[in-house]
C-alpha cells in the first residue's frame, strides 16, 4: 500500500515516512500544484487540496495524504495563520519580530505568556472515497531574536513549550520534564523537534484515527 504526499517539501515527506514505515506503509512524493482557496481554516485548505488532487493520483487504490501548518500568534490575533507561507515570503522572521517588539516583561512568565503562539499543522488523508482528518498542535512562544540552525519556516523564532511526563505540552510559562531550554526549533536537532513537532501530532494522531495500530 503506498501514501503519496502531497508537498514540495521533502523535509516533510521524510518524517511522514518514518511515522508510516512502522505499519508497512510506503510513502512517496507527489508533486502537485493546487489551487490554494482564499480560506481562513487549515482545515479547508487541506481538503480543497485532497480534492483537487484525487484525479491526479497514479493509482486509484493509493492513499493522497496533504498537510498544512502555520502559526498563529495570539497578539496579533491568530495571524499568520493560514497564510504563514505568504507572510514568510513577505515580511519573514524578522517582520514577525517587529510586529511584537512593542511586547516584552521582565517577569519571565509574563513575557512568555504576552508572546504566546502555537504551530497547528492539519493533515489530511483519502483512499478509497474515505476522508480522514486529523489536527496536531504545539504550544509556545515568539523568541526576542531569531536563531538560526536546524529549522526552516518561522522555527528560527519559535521556542516550544515544555512537556510533561507523557510528552504533553504543559501551558505556557511553567516547567516540564522536557524543555529546550529556551531554545527555538531553529537550534535544536530534529530528533529533539520530533517530540514537540505539530507535524508530528497531526499524523500521530491520523495515524490513531485510521486504527492501524
Amino acid at each position: 500500500m503506498t501514501i503519496w504526499f502531497m508537498t514540495s517539501n521533502e523535509g516533510k515527506v521524510a518524517e511522514a515516512k518514518e511515522h508510516f514505515s512502522h505499519f508497512g506503509i510506503e510513502v512517496k512524493q507527489f508533486e502537485f500544484e493546487a489551487t490554494e482557496p482564499q480560506a481562513d481554516d487549515l482545515e479547508i485548505v487541506a481538503l480543497s487540496k485532497i480534492e483537487q488532487a484525487i484525479p491526479n493520483l497514479p493509482n486509484p487504490n493509493d492513499m493522497i495524504l496533504v498537510e498544512d501548518a502555520g502559526l498563529f500568534i495570539n497578539a496579533l490575533d491568530g495571524f499568520p495563520g493560514v497564510y504563514s507561507s505568504y507572510a514568510l515570503k513577505t515580511i519573514g522572521c524578522e517582520g514577525i519580530l517587529k510586529l511584537l517588539s512593542h511586547l516584552e516583561s521582565e517577569d519571565l512568565v509574563m513575557d512568555a505568556k504576552i508572546r504566546s503562539a502555537e504551530f497547528r499543522a492539519v493533515a489530511v488523508l483519502y483512499h478509497n472515497g474515505v476522508t480522514t482528518v486529523a489536527e496536531g498542535v504545539c504550544p509556545g512562544r515568539i523568541a526576542h531574536k531569531t536563531a538560526e540552525g536546524e529549522g526552516f519556516g518561522f522555527d528560527p523564532i519559535f521556542i516550544p513549550n515544555d512537556l510533561d511526563d507523557d510528552g504533553q505540552p504543559v501551558e505556557t510559562g511553567e516547567m516540564g520534564q522536557k524543555s529546550t531550554h529556551g531554545s527555538t526549533f531553529g537550534q535544536i536537532k530534529l530528533e529533539e523537534k520530533q517530540l514537540f513537532s505539530h507535524r508530528r501530532r497531526a499524523i500521530s494522531n491520523l495515524i490513531s484515527n485510521m486504527d492501524l495500530q
